[in-house]
């Protein structure tokens, strides 16, 4: 189970598809062996980036049950299961749970506009989902809409146990990442905080007292590196390391565009049959793709020496 001392790096999983849009479910296991040889923490699947709000009740639930056998208790797997109806989530929550997930993400509905409202809201989602499973709290007003103050999430996580991670990717969010770490640092009160916003901040994040990352990223191994070069004290060499990967970095974070390009990459490194991403959604160019091509002959060029 995810618990407030979890750290390293929950990758992020794409969602393999066919051309025609089907489940790939053997790309999914090359995927899934692919992260682990990475070297990751654990997993998160059905989030944003996998295109959960893409596939029908019963696509997500096979998924789940087809990564949390193959992942077979290696890492633990954090199952997103937000959605707008809280008997579909206690569902999906349930079946993913007996089938051995490690706790769930479950992100705010937009309309919860005040403190009040966020406050039970997930009052009513811990209530429902029961004191037994673990809940990592997503913060990511850019695509929810919803903002939360700092004050709001301290007596939120205060008052359900069961919230023992927090999914920190507002923008800007460093200050309020120092905040939060410097309120549930110690003892009962500690959380743990793994960031997103795919690892653009990632070495500040760390610095600021972030555990680790959950986002995704064409190439994992950058993350597993620089929280792993950080936790050891080697703050110069992680942040170094970060900087070769930063272009790539920078540029698989185009809004609208960067699932397209994360799962080109992951096709171009032999991990996915097909760049697939389900419709609607971005197809990249071919001169996106000789730019791809560009970046990563350079990327690899200045990993010399440094790995």
């Amino acid at each position: 189970m995810i618990h407030r001392k979890s750290n390293g790096v929950f990758i992020i999983a794409a969602t393999p598809f066919t051309m025609d849009g089907a489940l790939d479910l053997t790309s999914t296991d090359r995927m899934v062996d692919f992260y682990l040889d990475m070297g990751v923490s654990g997993m998160t699947i059905l989030g944003i980036m996998g295109e959960a709000p893409k596939l029908a009740s019963e696509e997500s639930l096979t998924f789940a049950r087809h990564v949390l056998a193959r992942v077979n208790g290696r890492v633990p797997v954090v199952v997103g299961v937000s959605g707008p109806g809280l008997d579909n989530m206690k569902r999906l929550t349930d079946e993913v749970m007996s089938a051995g997930a490690a706790g769930v993400m479950v992100a705010p509905m937009p309309s919860l506009n005040t403190d009040t409202k966020q406050k039970g809201y997930y009052a009513q989602v811990c209530k429902t989902l029961g004191a037994d499973v673990p809940i990592c709290l997503q913060d990511y007003p850019q695509t929810t809409g919803v903002t939360f103050s700092i004050e709001t999430l301290l007596d939120i996580f205060a008052a359900h146990d069961q919230i023992v991670m927090l999914k920190h990717e507002d923008w800007p969010g460093l200050n309020k990442l120092s905040r939060i770490r410097e309120a549930t640092g110690e003892g009962d009160r500690r959380l743990s905080i793994l960031t997103g916003n795919s690892a653009l901040f990632l070495p500040q994040e760390m610095q600021r007292g972030a555990d680790g990352a959950m986002t995704g990223f064409a190439y994992p191994e950058m993350m597993v590196q620089v929280v792993t070069r950080h936790l050891a004290g080697d703050v110069d060499g992680a942040e170094d390391l970060f900087d070769a990967y930063l272009p790539m970095v920078r540029y698989e974070q185009q809004l609208g565009l960067g699932l397209a390009i994360r799962k080109e990459v992951l096709h171009r490194r032999g991990v996915l049959d097909s760049p697939k991403v389900r419709a609607p959604g971005p197809a990249l160019t071919d001169l996106d793709k000789a730019e791809l091509t560009r970046l990563t002959k350079r990327l690899e060029a200045r990993l010399v020496g440094l790995i």
